[in-house]
C-alpha cells in the first residue's frame, strides 16, 4: 500500500519526539532531518521537501511550541497541518456548468496510467449523482481502446459514443456533443489517446479538440507507480495544454506515494481523485486532510464510514443488528457480513483506514499477516458455501457426517470445519450473555465494563 514505508518512518520519528519531556532546538532539527530523508525516499520532489521542512521548522521552533506542555505533540500537529497544506488544504470537485448546461470533460494522460478505466469510473460516479453522462471514444490509435471503453461503459450503465477508428478525434468530439444535445446528456467525457511518452503530435491533437469544442475541464490521469515522472508529466501537460485537475491511479500498489505529495505544489493544480483498485468504489475523492491522517498513521475513519455507507445495505444491516442482539444470527448472516467487507475493499482496505490498526503500536502490521487474514476469510467463505441453505440457517444440525461432506466440498481438513462451528457457537453464547453483562434486562448493572 502506498505510503506504508513513509508512514512507518515518520511514526518512528514522532515516537522519539513524544518520549522526550522537553524539546531543544537541536531535537527538532534532528527529527526534521529524518523527516526530510523519509520524504525524499518516498520520492517526493526535492524542492517540495526543502520548502516543507523549512516551513515546519520555522513554526516548530517558536516559543509557544518549545515551552508548551507537550512539545512533541505540537510538532506532530504542525507536520500534519503542513502536509495538508502541501496537498491542497481543500477538497476540490470537478466543476460542472451551471443549471442544465452540458459540461465537457477531456481526459488526458500517458499510456498505461489507467486513463480509459478511470474515465468510465468517473462517468459511473456522475451517474450515481443523478447526472446523465456520455462517454466518447476519441482514442483511435490504440488497438481495442474503443472496445475497452465500451465494455467499461456497459459495466457502469453509461452510453458510449463511437465513430470507429477512421475519424479525427476533434470531429468525433463535435459529433458527440450533437448526439448529447439530442439525447439529453448533460456531461460529455472524452477519452483521448495516450502515448508512451509526451510528444508534440499528442499535444497538438488535444489542442485541436479544445479548438473544435468548448472543453470545460481538462483532467490528467497519472500513474503513482512512476513516482517523480508522474509529477514531471503533470507539469508538462499543464504547461502545454493547461489542466484543471489530476487523478492519481494505482495508489494501492507498491508505490512510494511521492507523486500525491508533490503534484499540487509543483503544478498548482489539485488532485481530484485517487485510484485505490479496480472497482468503481475504489476511485476515491481526494481529501488532503484525510490523506495526511493516513500518512501519519492516524487512520481515516470518515472515508471508512463513507465507504460503508456506499457498500452496505441499510435494511440488511438493521436486520443483522436485530439478529445479533437476540443471538439469532446464522451462517447466512456471517456470509453476508464477509461479502460486505469485500465490497468495502477487503480486510486490508478497512484496516488501513482504522486508527491504530494499520500501524499497531508504531509497528506496521506485516503484509504476510494481512495476506494470511485475507486467505483465512476466503477459506471460511469456502466452508460456508459448501453448506446447504438448511445447514447455514440452522447450524445445530451439523453432525459429523455433514461436516465431513462440507470439508470435502471446501477442500479443507474437517478440523477447520469443527473450529469454525465451535467459534460460531462461542460467539452466539457471548451475544446471549451481553445484555445481562451490560446491565440490561435480567442482569446486574456494572458487571461488565468495556476495555476502553
Amino acid at each position: 500500500m502506498a505510503f506504508d514505508s513513509l508512514s512507518e518512518k515518520l511514526q518512528n520519528v514522532f515516537k522519539n519526539l513524544r518520549s522526550k519531556g522537553r524539546l531543544t532546538e537541536d531535537d527538532v532539527k534532528a527529527a526534521l532531518k529524518e523527516v526530510k530523508m523519509a520524504l525524499l525516499e518516498a520520492d517526493v520532489n526535492f524542492k517540495v521537501v526543502k520548502g516543507f521542512v523549512k516551513d515546519v521548522q520555522e513554526r516548530a521552533i517558536g516559543q509557544d511550541v518549545m515551552n508548551g506542555l507537550n512539545p512533541g505533540q505540537m510538532v506532530i500537529k504542525i507536520v500534519n497541518e503542513e502536509l495538508v497544506k502541501l496537498m491542497g488544504s481543500e477538497t476540490t470537485e470537478i466543476k460542472l456548468q451551471p443549471g442544465q448546461a452540458t459540461t465537457v470533460i477531456m481526459m488526458a494522460g500517458l499510456q498505461g496510467a489507467g486513463k480509459t478505466t478511470t474515465t468510465a469510473k468517473i462517468a459511473g460516479k456522475f451517474k450515481l449523482k443523478g447526472k446523465k453522462p456520455l462517454l466518447v471514444a476519441c482514442d483511435v490509435y490504440r488497438p481495442a481502446a474503443i472496445k475497452q471503453l465500451q465494455i467499461n461503459g456497459e459495466k457502469q450503465g453509461v452510453e458510449v459514443f463511437s465513430m470507429g477508428e477512421n475519424h479525427k478525434p476533434a470531429n468525433i468530439a463535435k459529433a458527440a456533443l450533437e448526439h448529447a444535445a439530442k439525447n439529453g446528456h448533460n456531461i460529455v467525457i472524452l477519452d483521448t489517446a495516450g502515448r508512451l511518452h509526451i510528444d508534440e503530435d499528442m499535444m497538438a491533437e488535444l489542442q485541436g479538440i479544445k479548438e473544435t469544442v468548448d472543453v470545460h475541464q481538462t483532467i490528467l490521469v497519472v500513474d503513482a507507480m512512476t513516482g517523480q515522472d508522474a509529477v514531471n508529466v503533470a507539469n508538462s501537460f499543464n504547461e502545454k495544454i493547461g489542466i484543471d485537475g489530476v487523478i492519481v491511479t494505482k495508489l494501492d500498489g507498491d508505490t512510494r506515494g511521492g507523486a500525491a505529495l508533490s503534484i499540487k505544489a509543483v503544478t498548482g493544480r489539485p488532485i481530484l481523485y485517487v485510484g485505490m483498485g479496480e472497482k468503481l468504489s475504489d476511485l476515491e475523492q481526494f481529501y488532503p486532510d484525510r490523506m495526511a491522517s493516513r500518512i501519519l498513521g492516524m487512520g481515516d475513519v470518515l472515508s471508512l464510514i463513507e465507504k460503508a455507507g456506499e457498500s452496505i445495505d441499510e435494511e440488511q444491516a438493521r436486520e443483522m443488528t436485530r439478529k445479533m442482539k437476540k443471538a439469532q444470527f446464522d451462517f447466512e448472516d456471517y456470509l453476508m457480513s464477509m461479502q460486505q467487507m469485500k465490497k468495502m475493499g477487503g480486510l486490508s482496505s478497512v484496516m488501513s483506514m482504522m486508527p491504530g490498526l494499520g500501524m499497531m503500536g508504531n509497528a506496521k502490521i506485516k503484509d504476510e499477516d494481512m495476506d494470511a487474514g485475507e486467505k483465512q476469510m476466503a477459506r471460511i467463505e469456502s466452508i460456508i458455501y459448501s453448506m446447504t441453505l438448511q445447514e447455514r440457517r440452522n447450524p445445530d444440525i451439523l453432525n459429523p457426517s455433514r461436516k465431513r461432506r462440507i470439508a470435502k466440498g471446501a477442500g479443507v481438513d474437517i478440523s477447520e470445519v469443527n473450529r469454525l462451528v465451535k467459534q460460531f457457537e462461542q460467539m452466539k453464547k457471548m451475544m446471549k450473555q451481553l445484555p445481562g453483562m451490560m446491565g440490561g434486562r435480567g442482569g446486574k448493572k456494572g458487571k461488565f465494563r468495556l476495555p476502553f
